[in-house]
């Protein structure tokens, strides 16, 4: 089973951009599907987070800006990027999270020029 993550790119600040992140085959329980990040020279950080009830989590710094969703009968994920800023750049790792697994995607990167 592996994640597939899409969604990146270039854009301007106050663009917006959507990730999404699917799982390659069925997988029955996916506890918590997320995204970290991770910029130049920083560590890397957790973004968001959903768990299978939808309950959600954003780090404070993205804040109304960023909205995570899921839609457990697909097993994927999005996350809904708004009024982007160039602090937000960085590669974007989802995951997901299981009671004895966790899956990584691929790093998608994202770029945010002033």
């Amino acid at each position: 089973v592996q994640l597939q993550a899409s969604g990146g790119g270039l854009l301007q600040a106050g663009g917006s951009l959507r990730l999404s992140c699917a799982a390659s085959e069925r997988i029955f329980t996916i506890d918590q599907m997320g995204w970290y990040r991770q910029a130049p020279g920083k560590q890397r950080e957790l973004v968001a987070s959903i768990s299978s009830g939808g309950t959600t989590s954003i780090v404070d710094s993205v804040k109304g800006r960023f909205t995570i969703s899921r839609d457990n009968a697909k097993n994927t994920a999005h996350l809904q990027m708004n009024s982007l800023k160039p602090e937000d750049t960085a590669v974007y790792y989802c995951y997901a999270r299981g009671v004895d697994y966790v899956l990584w995607g691929q790093g998608t990167q994202v770029t945010v020029s002033s």
